[in-house]
C-alpha cells in the first residue's frame, strides 16, 4: 500500500441516487488505485444505498436519519437529541472502520460524518453534486478546504469544480462503437433515430403522459423511441395495422449505457447526475427540471444549454403539441443533432472520480504531515 495514501476511506452519503452513485464512483475508484484499501460507506437503513452499497461489495455502517427542518416543526424541538445520536454513531462508525479521512456527499448521512470527523481529528473531504449547494454541505466546507464541486457556478467555501464521479461503464463509454449493441439490446432498429425518454428510477410523470398521448404520431413520423417510464408507471403500446418504428417501453434500463449507446436525444429531468452522464457521453438533450423544491435542477442545466448541448423546457410546457411541434423535427435534423452533441460533450467531464481520488489522497498526506509535525522533537 502506498505510504502517502490512506488505508481506510469512509464516505458518508445516501437517501438518492445523486448521492450514492458518487460515492460508489469514488469507492470504485480508491479501490482501482489500491486493492487492499478499507472503503466503508456510511448511511441510513432506508436509503437506496442500503441495496445498492452491500450489491457493489462494499460494507455499510448506519446512522439514525436526522432531517435538518427548514422551518419551525416538531421535528425542529427534537434536532438536538437526534443530531447527538447521530454524530455518536458517525464516530462509532470512525473508530470501527479506522478510517483516516471521511469525504461527505450531502444529505442527512453527511452532516453527523463531518461533526464526527472534526471531534476524531479525521481529515473531511466535501464533494457537493448539485448546483445549489445544500445545508450538510455548506457546513463541511467550513471545516475543510478541500471541497469539490460539480459545476463551476456552485457557491461553496473552498471549492474547487472537478466534475460528477461516474460509473466507468458510462465514464469510458463510447456510443458511435457501441450503438450497434444498445440498438439490438433494446430491440431497436438502426434505420430510425432514436429519442431516449427517461425520468430517473421513479420515472416522471408529465414526460410519461405527454409522450404517451404521441406513440402513435412519433411512429409515423420516423422517431422511434424507447421510454423509460419508471417502476410501476409502464403503459402498453397499442398495436399499429400500418409500417412505423418502433416505441420501446420498459420501467428502467440495467444498462443504461447501452441505452445512452442508442439514443441520438435524450429528453429527461436535470438532475446532476443526469446531467453530467449525458454531457460525459456527448448526448444532446432536452431538460426537463422538477418543478418543485429550490429550483436547483434548472441550474444544474445552465452550463450544457448555454453551451447549446441541450434545449430548457419548463415542465409545463412539455405536452404532446410541444412534441410535435419542437421535438419532432429537431430529432430530424441530424446536422443541428451532431452540433448539439458536440457542445454536450465541450461541458462534459468524464475523470472526475480520478479528481476526487487526488483531494482524498491530498487531505490524508497533508494531516499526516501535520501529525509528523506536532510530535515532540520535530521541527
Amino acid at each position: 500500500m502506498p505510504a502517502d495514501t490512506p488505508s481506510s476511506v469512509l464516505l458518508a452519503g445516501g437517501g438518492t441516487a445523486g448521492h450514492v452513485s458518487p460515492l460508489l464512483a469514488l469507492a470504485d475508484c480508491l479501490r482501482r488505485r489500491d486493492p487492499e484499501v478499507r472503503v466503508t460507506a456510511l448511511g441510513t437503513e432506508t436509503g437506496l444505498e442500503a441495496r445498492l452499497v452491500p450489491e457493489r461489495g462494499y460494507p455499510l455502517l448506519t446512522v439514525p436519519k436526522v432531517p435538518l427542518p427548514r422551518r419551525p416543526s416538531a421535528d425542529l424541538l427534537r434536532l438536538p437529541g437526534n443530531l447527538r445520536a447521530a454524530v455518536a454513531a458517525a464516530e462509532r462508525a470512525i473508530d470501527e472502520s479506522g478510517a483516516q479521512v471521511v469525504v461527505g456527499f450531502g444529505g442527512y448521512v453527511s452532516t453527523p460524518a463531518y461533526l464526527a470527523a472534526r471531534r476524531r481529528r479525521v481529515p473531511v473531504v466535501v464533494h457537493e453534486q448539485n448546483a445549489r449547494p445544500g445545508i450538510a454541505n455548506r457546513l463541511g466546507a467550513r471545516m475543510t478546504h478541500f471541497v469539490a464541486t460539480t459545476f463551476a457556478s456552485t457557491k461553496l467555501a473552498h471549492a474547487t469544480a472537478i466534475g460528477m464521479p461516474l460509473r466507468r461503464e458510462i465514464a469510458q463509454l463510447d456510443r458511435a462503437a457501441t450503438r450497434t449493441e444498445g440498438l439490438a439490446h433494446f430491440g431497436l432498429d438502426p434505420l430510425w433515430p432514436t429519442v431516449l425518454v427517461t425520468g430517473g428510477s421513479l420515472g416522471a410523470q408529465r414526460l410519461n403522459t405527454a409522450f404517451e398521448a404521441r406513440v402513435q404520431a412519433l411512429r409515423e413520423a420516423g422517431v422511434q423511441v424507447l421510454h423509460l417510464t419508471g417502476a410501476g408507471k409502464e403503459f402498453t403500446v397499442p398495436d399499429s395495422a400500418g409500417p412505423g418504428a418502433p416505441y420501446v417501453v420498459a420501467p428502467y434500463a440495467d444498462r443504461m449505457d447501452l441505452a445512452y449507446a442508442a439514443a441520438d436525444l435524450v429528453v429527461a429531468r436535470a438532475g446532476a447526475n443526469t446531467v453530467c452522464e449525458l454531457t460525459a457521453v456527448g448526448l444532446p438533450a432536452v431538460y426537463v427540471p422538477l418543478p418543485i423544491g429550490n429550483g436547483e435542477q434548472r441550474f444544474n442545466a445552465v452550463d450544457v444549454v448555454a453551451a447549446g448541448g441541450g434545449l430548457l423546457v419548463d415542465d409545463a410546457a412539455l405536452t404532446p403539441d410541444w412534441i410535435d411541434a419542437v421535438l419532432v423535427p429537431l430529432v430530424s435534423d441530424r446536422d443541428r443533432l451532431d452540433a448539439m452533441a458536440a457542445a454536450s460533450a465541450s461541458t462534459g467531464e468524464r475523470g472526475a472520480d480520478e479528481l476526487l481520488a487526488d483531494l482524498v489522497a491530498a487531505a490524508y498526506a497533508e494531516s499526516l504531515a501535520g501529525q509528523q509535525n506536532s510530535r515532540p522533537g520535530q521541527r
